[in-house]
């Protein structure tokens, strides 16, 4: 046992930005940068990369790291005042020495606490008091979990609103080759054109141009399959009740400094999120998201993937 590495260790990363990596005995990891409490990377036992990082990604404050799962926080996209997709990404966390007691599985040994609280600066833009905790989980079979707690902090009384959302970049071997299950027949608002509404049609997602649409009203289980790796990943989700699908496509690719031309075939963003309907907090409230991603062999049926045996299991 003594030549086996620690469960959580801290590093230097990119330009010198701490980071923590987190590892199970049996091969898998994860890494969180505390620049943005932003995890970007997570292997599973084989040691293949699951989530996707631009190679053009530019790890150097102020600009978001493009890849792994940035936190949009207190505002997604441009929906509101704020910065796209707010300042939480693009913020130093620290690590929470004095975390709240977790209902947590007690076999989940890696694990790392991060706090962002309220700073001089983004009382400027963003005039209420909050604590943002979140916790970073390696399970024992390499699924990753992530817990937000979001406490409303003001002295004056007053309640705020946000919207949220877990931008997970998703590692796939070919876009073309990749459906998304679980978000048929739902309604949409589609970015592309004006936020407007439409309803989901056919019987998977498949992708052949640009798409950026956020779901109303899903699931809190999604799978996206990717028949070449065949690989599915598993995307469950609580007190987030949108999703958001998006892939920028060749030409926003190109217009995209930290983003390589051809790199929007081999990733996928389906973020879990709450954003048609704001989170709002009085003094002393607290509101809790929670994301766990886990990646499984995909079962084929007549030369298929099996997806219900996915959703249903």
């Amino acid at each position: 046992m003594s030549g086996e590495k620690p469960l959580v260790e801290h590093f230097k990363g990119v330009n010198g930005l701490d980071k923590v990596v987190l590892r199970e005995v049996k091969g898998s990891s994860a890494e969180v940068y505390l620049y943005g409490g932003q995890v970007t990377s997570w292997k599973n036992d084989h040691r293949e990369e699951l989530l996707f990082v631009s190679s053009k990604a530019i790890f150097k404050p102020p600009k978001a790291i493009r890849g792994g799962i940035p936190i949009c926080f207190p505002q997604f996209s441009n929906n509101g005042p704020l910065e796209q997709h707010g300042f939480a990404r693009n913020r130093f966390w620290s690590i929470d020495t004095d975390p709240p007691p977790f209902p947590t599985n007690s076999s989940n040994k890696a694990f790392v606490d991060l706090i962002l609280k309220t700073s001089e600066e983004d009382l400027k833009i963003w005039p209420h008091s909050y604590e943002f905790r979140l916790r970073v989980t390696l399970g024992p079979g390499g699924d990753l979990m992530l817990t937000s707690r979001i406490r409303n902090t003001n002295n004056d009384g007053k309640p705020f609103s946000f919207t949220f959302a877990y931008h997970t970049y998703f590692s796939v071997s070919d876009i073309s080759e990749v459906r998304v299950e679980g978000l048929e027949t739902l309604d949409y608002l589609d970015n592309l054109e004006e936020k407007r509404r439409f309803t989901e049609q056919g019987d998977a997602i498949t992708f052949e141009s640009e798409v950026d649409k956020i779901y109303l009203s899903t699931p809190t289980k999604i799978a996206i399959l990717d028949h070449e790796k065949k690989r599915t990943f598993v995307l469950r989700k609580d007190g987030l009740p949108d999703a958001v699908v998006w892939n920028p496509w060749d030409k926003k690719a190109k217009a995209m400094a930290d983003f390589g031309d051809d790199e929007y075939k081999h990733m996928l963003c389906v973020e879990a999120a709450a954003i048609e309907k704001p989170i709002t907090l009085k003094p002393g409230e607290e509101w809790k998201g929670r994301l766990e991603l886990s990646a499984v062999p995909s079962s084929y049926c007549s030369g298929q993937l099996d997806p219900q045996r996915v959703l249903q299991g």
